[in-house]
C-alpha cells in the first residue's frame, strides 16, 4: 500500500481531469446581466464555498456555483423567473426569487445540528461538509462551557483520542491519535508550528484561554503541513477582536479542590480598520501529592489591519511560562521532594494576505521560542517500591540532575490559492494551492551538571501543491509535497482526499456524506536524536525519517431535520521507521539512536450529537483502537515488546455529554470511560504491572446567569471519586469542586 501512496498516479489524474473540466466548459450567459449577491449568516459574518443555484418552477438547476471568501456568488441569469436556492449542511436551506442587476441577500440561519468551519484541512477556510478528513471543532462556546484551563482535558472529548497525564495538573501531558505515538501530532497555533523540532510536545501547561477555536484533524497531514504530522494536526485559533465595536472587557476567577485557582481578563475591539484582543491569565494548583505544585502565567494578543481594500495584517503573539514539582511515581513509593521542570514558551507571528477576485495570498513569518529545565539536586533516602501486594527485589536510589533545552523555530511560508468558478457537468469550483515553508531550527542542549552543551542547528524546506473541486455533491483534495530535510534528506509525501454527498435533502433522512482519506506522514527526528553527545543516548546522523500511512473511511447521516447525526470511521495506520536507542556498548555503557520499529493500529470512531429539544444536547462517542507493536522499540521493556498493544493507548474510549439550557440556567452531565491499556510500572514489582485498569469519571456543571453582565458555575470533577492512575504510578485527582464567576462589560 505504501509503494501506491507514494507513487502520485491519482494525483496529477485528478488534476488533469478538473483542470479540463474548468478550462474547457463554457459558461451559458445568453447576454443577460448576471445574477449576483451575497450569503451570510443571521449575525451577518460570510459564508464561504455555499453552493448557490439557479432553480426554475419545476425545480430543475440552471446553473451552479459556489461563495468566494466573502460570501458573493455570481450566477448567469439562464431563466426569467428562476429561483436562488443556497443550501449547505448544518444550516437551513434557503429560498429567494432572483433579481438581475442588483445583489440579492441570502441570510442562512443555523440548523439544530451546525455546521463548522475548517482551516486545517486544506489551509483554508472549508465548510467541514466539504471536507474529508475527520475533524473536531471545539469553537468558542464550547471552549468556554467546559471551562477546562488546560487544553489537554479538552481534547478528552474527541473521538480517536487518547490524553495521558502523569498525574495532576501541569505535569507531562501527552496526546495520542489514533494509535500513533506522543509525538505524531503537529500543533500549530495560528499557523505557527509550536512542537519542538520533531513533533514533540508538552499539553501539560497549555492553557485554553484566549482561544476561539481549537481544530483537530486526524490522518496523516504531512502533505499539507510536512514533518510532524504522521497522525493528525491540531490548531489552536486565537480570538480576534471585531471591527467597528467598542472595547469589550471580561474577567473570570475561581477557584476549587487541591487549591486550586484561576484568574483571568481580557479586551477586545476594533475600529472601521483595526481589530484587537488581549488576554492575561494565571492558574494555581497544589494537585494531591507533595512537591507538585503547578503554577502557570499566560499572555495572549492578536490585532489585525486593513492597510488597503485588498490587503490586510495581522500579528499574533502568545507567552506562557509554568513551573511544577516532579514528585515521581509515588503510588510505588515516597515523592521526591525536591525534583521540579520548568517550561517557557513564546511565539509572534505577522502574515501578510492579499486577496483579489481569484487569487488570495499570504506571506508570513513567525518565531516560536520554547526553554525547559529539568532539576533535581537533592538526594532523597532510598526506597523500594512497593504497591498492592508487589514488591521490588531491590532498593531505588535518587540521583542528581540538572539539564535543560532551549529551542528557536524561524518559520516562513508563502501560499497562494487560485479560484476559479464553472458551469458544466462538475459546476462549482477549482482551487489550487501552491505553500513553501521554511523553517529555521536553532538549538542548545545543555548538562548544567557537567556543563557540557550542544548547539544543534538545521535548515529545511518544503513544497505543497493541492488542487480540490468544490461542487454541491463533490469535494475532492489531492496534494503532493517535496520536503528537503538537513537530517534525513528528501521525501515526497502524497495524500488524497473526498467527500461525496450523496443526499442533501431535509426531513427524516438528511444529508448524507461519505467520506474517504488516504495519506502518508513523515516525521523528522529530534534535536537530540540527531545531535546528543551523551553516551546514554548518543545522536546519529544517518537517522531516517519516521513515516505513516493512514487509511480511513466514513459516512455522516443527519437525520430528523438536522436533529441528529451520526458518524462511523474505520481507519487503517502503519507507523515505520521509530527511532528509540539500542545499546552498543556496555563497557563502557553506550547507547545510540537507531531507527528500530514499527507499529500497526486500525480501528473504528463513533460519534453521535441529538438535538431533541433545542435547550437540550447530546453527544457521545466511542472508539475502539487494535494496536499491536510489530517491530519491538525497546531492548529492555516487556511493554515495548513485539505483540504488545501500542503502550498507552487504550482499546475502548469515549465520551457522553448531556448539556441543558433553560433560560439564564443551564447544566450539565458528562462521562468519560477509559478501557484497559498496556502500560509498565517501571519500577520492577514482582510480579510486574504490564497493564492500567479501566476507569469511568463522571463530571457535572451548573451555571446561572446573575444579570446580563455577570454568571456564576459550579463544576464537579471525578463525582464518584474514582481512584485511578493513567500512567501506572502517578495518582490523578479524586473529586473535587470548582465554582467562579464571569464578567462581561
Amino acid at each position: 500500500m505504501h509503494s501506491r501512496l507514494s507513487a502520485c498516479a491519482f494525483s496529477p489524474c485528478a488534476i488533469f481531469l478538473f483542470v479540463l473540466v474548468a478550462t474547457f466548459t463554457p459558461h451559458v450567459s445568453f447576454g443577460q446581466s448576471p445574477v449576483t449577491g451575497v450569503v451570510s449568516d443571521a449575525s451577518g459574518a460570510a459564508l464561504s464555498r455555499v453552493p448557490v443555484r439557479l432553480v426554475d418552477a419545476k425545480g430543475i438547476s440552471h446553473s451552479t456555483t459556489l461563495t468566494d471568501a466573502t460570501g458573493r456568488f455570481v450566477l448567469p441569469a439562464t431563466c426569467a423567473s428562476c429561483r436562488i436556492v443556497a443550501a449547505l449542511p448544518g444550516f437551513l436551506t434557503a429560498t429567494v426569487t432572483s433579481t438581475v442587476g442588483r445583489d440579492t441577500r441570502i441570510v442562512l440561519s443555523v440548523a439544530p445540528i451546525q455546521e463548522s468551519i475548517v482551516v486545517t484541512a486544506t489551509r483554508d477556510a472549508a465548510p467541514s461538509s466539504q471536507v474529508g478528513a475527520s475533524v473536531t471543532v471545539f469553537d468558542a462556546d464550547a471552549i468556554a462551557r467546559r471551562g477546562d484551563v488546560l487544553v489537554g482535558d479538552l481534547l478528552r472529548q474527541a473521538p480517536g483520542v487518547a490524553v495521558v497525564q502523569n498525574g495532576g495538573r501541569g505535569n507531562v501531558t501527552s496526546l495520542f491519535v489514533r494509535g500513533g505515538d506522543n509525538n505524531y501530532t503537529k500543533v500549530l497555533l495560528d499557523g505557527i508550528p509550536l512542537n519542538e523540532p520533531g513533533g514533540s510536545f508538552n499539553f501539560g501547561g497549555l492553557t485554553a484561554g484566549h482561544f476561539d477555536r481549537v481544530e483537530l484533524v486526524r490522518g496523516a497531514q504531512s502533505a499539507v503541513f510536512g514533518s510532524d504530522a504522521m497522525a493528525g494536526v491540531l490548531q489552536l485559533v486565537t480570538r480576534r477582536g471585531r471591527l467597528g465595536t467598542q472595547p469589550a472587557f471580561t474577567a473570570a476567577i475561581s477557584g476549587g479542590g487541591y487549591g486550586s485557582e484561576q484568574v483571568s481578563g481580557g479586551v477586545s475591539g476594533g475600529s472601521t480598520r483595526i481589530d484587537y484582543s488581549l488576554h492575561a491569565s494565571g492558574y494555581r494548583t497544589d494537585n494531591r501529592v507533595p512537591n507538585n505544585r503547578f503554577a502557570s502565567n499566560t499572555a495572549s494578543f492578536t490585532a489585525g489591519a486593513i492597510l488597503t481594500p485588498a490587503l490586510t495584517m495581522r500579528v499574533v503573539g502568545r507567552i506562557e511560562d509554568g513551573v511544577a514539582g516532579a514528585p515521581g511515581q509515588t503510588a510505588f513509593g515516597r515523592p521526591d521532594l525536591d525534583a521540579s521542570f520548568t517550561q517557557a514558551h513564546a511565539v509572534g507571528g505577522l502574515t501578510l494576505e492579499h486577496r483579489g477576485p481569484r487569487v488570495t495570498q499570504r506571506l508570513s513569518y513567525a518565531l516560536a521560542t520554547s526553554e525547559q529545565r529539568s532539576t533535581n539536586l537533592l538526594l532523597d533516602a532510598p526506597y523500594t517500591p512497593t504497591y498492592q501486594g508487589r514488591t521490588s527485589p531491590f532498593e531505588f536510589y535518587d540521583f542528581a540532575y540538572d539539564s535543560g533545552s532551549r529551542f528557536r523555530r524561524h518559520h516562513a511560508s508563502y501560499q497562494a490559492d487560485i479560484r476559479r468558478a464553472h458551469g458544466g457537468i462538475l459546476s462549482g469550483a477549482e482551487v489550487f494551492t501552491v505553500a513553501v515553508d521554511w523553517d529555521g531550527q536553532r538549538g542548545t542542549l545543555r548538562d548544567y551538571m557537567s556543563a557540557v552543551e550542544t548547539t544543534p542547528s538545521r535548515n529545511n524546506l518544503g513544497a505543497t501543491i493541492q488542487h480540490q473541486h468544490i461542487s454541491a455533491r463533490l469535494a475532492l483534495t489531492t496534494g503532493v509535497r517535496f520536503e528537503h530535510n538537513a537530517s534525513f534528506g528528501r521525501a515526497v509525501v502524497p495524500r488524497i482526499s473526498a467527500a461525496v454527498l450523496v443526499h442533501q435533502a431535509g426531513g427524516v433522512v438528511g444529508a448524507t456524506k461519505l467520506k474517504a482519506n488516504a495519506g502518508t506522514g513523515i516525521k523528522e527526528p529530534t534535536l537530540r536524536q540527531s545531535f546528543s553527545l551523551s553516551p546514554f543516548d548518543l545522536g546519529s546522523p544517518d537517522l531516517k525519517a519516521e513515516r505513516s500511512r493512514t487509511i480511513d473511511l466514513g459516512i455522516e447521516q443527519r437525520l430528523f431535520d438536522d436533529r441528529a447525526k451520526i458518524e462511523v470511521v474505520w481507519f487503517d495506520n502503519s507507523f515505520t521507521n521509530q527511532i528509540s536507542t539500542r545499546t552498543i556498548s556496555f563497557s563502557p555503557y553506550t547507547a545510540q539512536y537507531f531507527n528500530v520499529g514499527r507499529t500497526d493500529a486500525r480501528g473504528w470512531e463513533l460519534a453521535a450529537t441529538v438535538v431533541p429539544m433545542d435547550h437540550v444536547r447530546l453527544t457521545a462517542s466511542h472508539t475502539i483502537v487494535d494496536s499491536a507493536i510489530i517491530d519491538a522499540s525497546s531492548e529492555f521493556s516487556e511493554a515495548l515488546a513485539a505483540g504488545q498493544w501500542a503502550l498507552r493507548r487504550p482499546r475502548h474510549s469515549g465520551q457522553a455529554l448531556l448539556m441543558v439550557n433553560r433560560g439564564r440556567f443551564s447544566s450539565d452531565l458528562g462521562a468519560a470511560w477509559v478501557g484497559r491499556r498496556n502500560d509498565s510500572d517501571f519500577s520492577a514489582l514482582v510480579p510486574a504491572i504490564t497493564q492500567a485498569d479501566g476507569y469511568t469519571l463522571w463530571r457535572g456543571q451548573v451555571a446561572w446567569q446573575l444579570v446580563r453582565q455577570a454568571s456564576a458555575f459550579v463544576r464537579f470533577e471525578n463525582l464518584t471519586n474514582v481512584a485511578y492512575m493513567e500512567p501506572l504510578g502517578y495518582q490523578a485527582w479524586g473529586r473535587t469542586v470548582h465554582a467562579g464567576m464571569r464578567l462581561k462589560f
